[in-house]
């Protein structure tokens, strides 16, 4: 008599217990799905493919897949449908943190609620996404759905860095007025991103050809743009000075450095793009560069205290 190998697997399944590493790497793994997922998205834009699926959740209004239509040219279609698909593989990657915050003993509380809450994140995604489409890719939404993906990344990180900590109580790395520093720097940041939405719907990219745009001058916004930035480069530059001077830790000091890293990439691109007319290419490059950014400026704050 053979034994079905259902029941065995589910029986494998119940007795799994997930190590903190397997935590930490599928943690890992929700921070570059959304930050692909960002990227991609940028590629829907500057190919003009945000509704080259013009209809959702369908692709069009009585097919799941793209099918040819005068209206519609195929590689936006494909372009449009792909990304959609991505949004499943993500779906799939933060489900699979879940699984393992549940599974993981000791079970750890906290990681678990963050990792619930990452699923009921790229399902709303998902609805806002639609909802960009049904309004024709109005700036307003199209900026909505890309700060939903900054939200996105607060958690995937969050969770990544949680779990690579223990539960003891924060201990801070730096002293007072440097956190403070780097609570000032972060908001920056956030106005960065929020500024560089608005540039990008009012400008040539904003997902399709025909989308209306911001009624802002492009020039006027990408200097409010550049400006925040400046601040934002101030802010770290005072902090680097501050660490070194107060002997902060090492941790610190090491993220503080690769967030310059990123905002030096970032001008770089940014500049390029501006004098060259805001290239397809550079654009979906400096949209990754935005979560990149948004990323090492989160592990930055983290390293302002360290747990056991």
């Amino acid at each position: 008599m053979t034994t079905s190998p259902a029941p065995t697997r589910l029986r494998s399944l119940a007795a799994w217990e997930p190590s903190p590493t397997v935590m930490r790497r599928s943690a890992l793994a929700a921070v570059i799905a959304n930050t692909g997922i960002a990227f991609t998205g940028a590629v829907v834009r500057v190919t003009s493919s945000g509704l080259g699926c013009p209809d959702w959740p369908r692709c069009t209004g009585d097919s799941l897949v793209p099918v040819h239509s005068p209206d519609h040219p195929v590689l936006n279609m494909a372009i449009e449908f792909g990304n959609r698909m991505l949004g499943i593989a993500v779906f799939a990657t933060v489900a699979f943190c879940l699984l393992v915050a549940v599974r993981m003993r000791p079970r750890r509380r906290n990681l678990v609620s963050l990792a619930v809450l990452l699923p009921f994140g790229v399902l709303l995604q998902g609805i806002i996404g639609g909802l960009t489409v049904w309004y024709a890719l109005t700036p307003g939404w199209v900026t909505v759905h890309f700060l939903g993906t900054i939200v996105m990344l607060v958690l995937s990180v969050w969770l990544h860095m949680r779990a690579s900590e223990g539960d003891g109580p924060p201990q801070p790395t730096m002293r007072r007025e440097l956190r403070w520093l780097v609570g000032a720097f972060t908001a920056v940041t956030v106005l960065v991103l929020v500024a560089g939405t608005v540039v990008t719907g009012s400008g040539p990219h904003a997902g399709d050809a025909e989308s209306v745009r911001y009624p802002l001058p492009v020039d006027e916004v990408a200097k409010l743009h550049s400006g925040l930035v400046w601040v934002s480069v101030g802010l770290l530059v005072a902090l680097l000075v501050g660490l070194k001077l107060t002997g902060a830790q090492r941790l610190p000091m090491v993220r503080a450095w690769q967030v310059a890293a990123v905002i030096a990439a970032q001008a770089g691109i940014g500049v390029v793009q501006y004098f060259t007319g805001v290239p397809a290419a550079l654009v979906s490059l400096h949209v990754l560069g935005a979560c990149l950014l948004w990323v090492v400026a989160l592990r930055l704050a983290f390293a302002t205290r360290t747990r056991e």
